[in-house]
């Protein structure tokens, strides 16, 4: 235990501050995010983290307490109203949290780490290694997150009364640094929302947030989305849903591809082909399909895996692409979950050997009856946020090859 706290455990608060108002995104902490409500990230975040005791949810809005409560945080009070304005600081809403654990609970913790619902990009380790920033440096009186600046404010200006321009800072160490190369001139950072950690007594008895000594805790730029406007959610839910980072994410943590798959099983419209149809005037339908997806389907079948389409569409289109790839199909199946059940069932395969692919909220009941759950690249928000493994790729642009290679390379080799 860290010297700070000997004769106790120490206790780390971790406090998701998440108002029922917005104006910019109306209802933006329940507004679902990759198939979960922004709320929950921040919510797995602490949950997750290793040095975090306990997690609790600060709110005025009833709805948004209940919903805390499903993902399993704590949703004590409700913040008064006066602590829920558009111009309400952080002080007073994390001093309210505190005086009221401590005089209804009696509890008082060492550490408050606080997580803004609107940063949900987190690395695994970022809330752990705050708070061990915090105990490492014991002069400090907080730890928060920053990126390198995008923009250096060397180079940034201010408008005087009489119209003229002047520089934001200035610096005795360089003569006009807004004229000289970015590479001369101090390296600055930006402050994220992704994480604050702060002693108690800073709060309590200096009453500010961060204190006088702050310790930085840099993150990788690449996570720094603070979802503000449709276009941050937009950008930030694209982030999420690839593969490019590793993030904290609600419920179970993804289970990877098994080390043997026997059974492949995917859905059609939106994984073999591009999720369009092309109608002519008698009603025929045509839709698009990737060459490179049947030689995957190909390449799997010589090394021994089988592929299955369970797909939902009743148009004879499924039957004639299935054909022609040379695989077994079943078609117009409304309840995906009980078809995925009878064909392991008759073809005595176990689910841990077993993948599925999907794109769309009728796929969901198949990802957890077997070992790994995929989704295509454009799949539906609720699908990515539930998928075990995002493809790069888009439907009937590529995925299933993609998954096919990537099965292959995962698959142990047979051995003569």
């Amino acid at each position: 235990m860290d010297s700070l706290v000997s004769a106790k455990r120490l206790e780390v608060l971790a406090i998701v501050p998440a108002r029922g108002g917005s104006k910019s995104i109306p209802r933006k902490n329940a507004r679902p995010f990759l198939g979960h409500p922004l709320l929950a990230y921040s919510i797995a975040a602490g949950l997750q983290a290793k040095k975090v005791n306990r997690v609790i949810v600060s709110t005025d809005d009833q709805a948004l307490a209940d919903l805390a409560r499903k993902y399993g945080a704590e949703a004590p009070f409700l913040r008064p109203a006066e602590y829920a304005q558009d111009d309400t600081p952080d002080l007073p809403a994390f001093q309210h949290a505190l005086r009221w654990l401590a005089k209804h609970e009696k509890y008082r913790p060492d550490i408050v780490v606080q997580l803004r619902p609107t940063s949900p990009l987190r690395p695994r380790d970022l809330v752990d290694r705050a708070v061990e920033t915090l105990l490492t440096h014991k002069n400090a009186d907080s730890v928060r997150g920053v990126v390198p600046a995008g923009q250096n404010p060397y180079k940034m200006w201010t408008f005087a009364k009489n119209g003229s321009m002047q520089p934001l800072l200035k610096t005795k160490s360089i003569r006009e640094p807004y004229n000289a190369p970015r590479q001369r001139l101090p390296q600055t950072y930006w402050q994220t929302g992704h994480i604050d950690a702060i002693r108690t007594a800073t709060i309590l008895e200096n009453k500010s947030m961060s204190g006088d000594v702050i310790w930085p805790l840099l993150i990788d730029a690449r996570y720094a989305v603070d979802i503000d406007t449709l276009k941050d959610w937009r950008r930030a839910e694209g982030l999420a849903a690839s593969n490019e980072l590793d993030l904290v994410r609600p419920g179970a943590a993804p289970r990877p591809l098994p080390k043997r798959v026997k059974l492949l099983v995917m859905d059609f419209d939106g994984v073999l082909t591009d999720n369009r149809i092309w109608v002519d005037e008698v009603g025929k339908e045509q839709v698009a399909a990737n060459r490179s997806d049947g030689l995957g389907i190909w390449m799997l079948a010589q090394a021994g895996v089988d592929a299955v389409v369970i797909s939902m569409e009743e148009n004879p289109v499924v039957a004639a692409r299935c054909k022609k790839l040379g695989i077994p199909y079943k078609k117009g199946i409304e309840n995906k979950g009980p078809a995925l059940k009878e064909l392991l069932a008759e073809r005595s395969v176990s689910p841990e050997e077993t993948v599925f692919l999907g794109n769309d909220t009728n796929d969901l009941p198949c990802f957890p009856l077997v070992a790994c759950g995929i989704a295509v690249a454009d799949a539906h928000p609720e699908v990515l946020g539930k998928a075990d493994l995002v493809l790069s790729k888009r439907g009937g642009q590529g995925a299933v090859r993609e998954l096919c290679d990537l099965i292959l390379a995962n698959n142990p080799k047979e051995t003569k």
